[in-house]
């Protein structure tokens, strides 16, 4: 049988009625999103804190330090490729590992810099990142056409970067600072809408967009602690 419009509203159903059903159902996975994002922000610098705390753990650190960078690209490449296919309870685990080795590379930053820029650049990154999600879930304008323009940002941002692990010039490492908050800031939105937008048609797992939003924060913090930190 076919449904008519007049058929569909004598049942209770309108177009507005479930463009409010998607809309409801894109904020409880978005809060579901950022839940996990935050546990992953808490144990990452949770545990950086901590082991700055601590010389001997430090030490430990420093020793494997190369071998723990390596874990974590094994690790969230892995994530990447098996998060929505494996159970909840295993991407869950394999995230929150990943935020847990985050945050013993990043213990060196509270040795590099003072815990004074360190704690100014998280509330600058906090609030920059906040109004990027909240224009990304306000806003009427489709942000999909940034995605290119924010690749070549990112790729710039790359060969800028390993191009300076020979020629330690401040002033690329300067630019590509003051690029990554521009590139992070906007990646922030783009992915917050990609994210609503998709996850009802992908049947994505919260952890995994959360992994999404935590680099975009991770990197947008690294890029102005880089631009506005002061060193010991």
């Amino acid at each position: 049988m076919a449904f008519t419009p007049q058929g569909n509203r004598e049942f209770g159903y309108s177009p507005s009625a479930a463009a409010i059903v998607a809309d409801e159902s894109s904020r409880v996975f978005l809060a579901k999103v950022y839940r996990w994002m935050f546990a992953g922000l808490a144990i990452t610098g949770g545990t950086a804190f901590v082991v700055a705390q601590s010389q001997a753990l430090m030490s430990l650190v420093f020793s494997f330090y190369l071998p723990l960078i390596i874990a974590e690209l094994v690790l969230v490449m892995a994530f990447s490729f098996l998060a929505n296919r494996v159970n909840g309870v295993v991407a869950a685990a394999m995230f929150l590992g990943y935020a847990l080795l985050n945050g013993l590379t990043f213990s060196a930053i509270f040795i590099i810099y003072k815990l004074g820029s360190v704690g100014m650049a998280f509330a600058i990154t906090a609030g920059t990142f906040g109004a990027m999600s909240i224009y990304a879930n306000v806003t009427k304008r489709d942000l999909s056409g940034w995605g290119t323009f924010l690749f070549m940002g990112l790729i710039g941002i790359v060969i800028a970067s390993v191009v300076n692990i020979f020629m330690h010039s401040e002033m690329i490492s300067f630019v590509a600072s003051c690029a990554g908050v521009l590139v992070f800031s906007g990646l922030a939105a783009y992915d917050t809408q990609k994210l609503k937008n998709m996850h009802a048609g992908a049947g994505l797992k919260p952890v995994v967009g959360a992994l999404v939003l935590y680099l975009d924060f991770i990197n947008l913090f690294l890029s102005i602690l880089r631009l506005m930190g002061r060193r010991r």
